[in-house]
């Protein structure tokens, strides 16, 4: 047992360093931070969705801008989109569960919003059809994905793909990445 708890957690760390030794995810990093204050700067939001552990990171990072990161701070706008019941059972029942989050993007999604997609697999048919409907109304793209990104990497402006095949090790990878992201955000928009 020892053994295995060692070995996860060295895992878990080693992912995380192949993830940021890749020196253009570094840049990315900082691209993707740039676009989301200048996004806030313009009155604009940011929607966050993916299904199961990546709709819960969703819900995470949500709350981590509306509420507070580090600082006691204004909030700022964010939705994750598979937090409403309702929304998303009546989406599921009327039409189809692949179009969970495109109707909502359609509906809440503006030009200039920032989209961020998160699927380990980077194949989830609903997050890849969100991700053509945030492409056709003007929303800046981001997918947080693993293994090889899948189709989900080809489609948006910003593809940010752990070096894993171990879902749990890509998730706990994004969640890494959300919260530098939260932390640089917070930290320039409120010096």
């Amino acid at each position: 047992m020892r053994g295995k708890i060692e070995t996860a957690f060295q895992e878990s760390a080693q992912v995380k360093i192949q993830f940021i030794q890749n020196e253009e995810n570094v840049g990315k990093i900082m691209d993707v931070t740039k676009r989301i204050l200048g996004a806030y700067r313009k009155g604009n939001k940011v929607l966050f969705f993916g299904n199961g552990g990546s709709a819960c990171d969703a819900s995470h990072l949500a709350a981590e801008l509306v509420n507070r990161y580090k600082k006691d701070r204004d909030g700022l706008p964010a939705l994750a989109l598979a937090t409403d019941m309702a929304v998303v059972t009546s989406i599921g029942n009327d039409y189809d569960y692949t179009e969970l989050f495109s109707r909502q993007i359609k509906a809440m999604g503006n030009k200039g919003d920032v989209a961020i997609a998160i699927s380990t697999s980077g194949n989830s048919p609903n997050v890849l059809k969100a991700v053509e409907m945030a492409r056709q109304k003007g929303l800046i793209t981001v997918g947080f994905t693993g293994k090889d990104g899948g189709k989900l990497a080809g489609l948006v402006d910003y593809a940010f793909i752990v070096p894993s095949d171990n879902t749990a090790r890509i998730q706990e990878a994004h969640i890494t990445l959300g919260h530098l992201l939260c932390e640089l955000i917070e930290d320039e928009m409120f010096k």
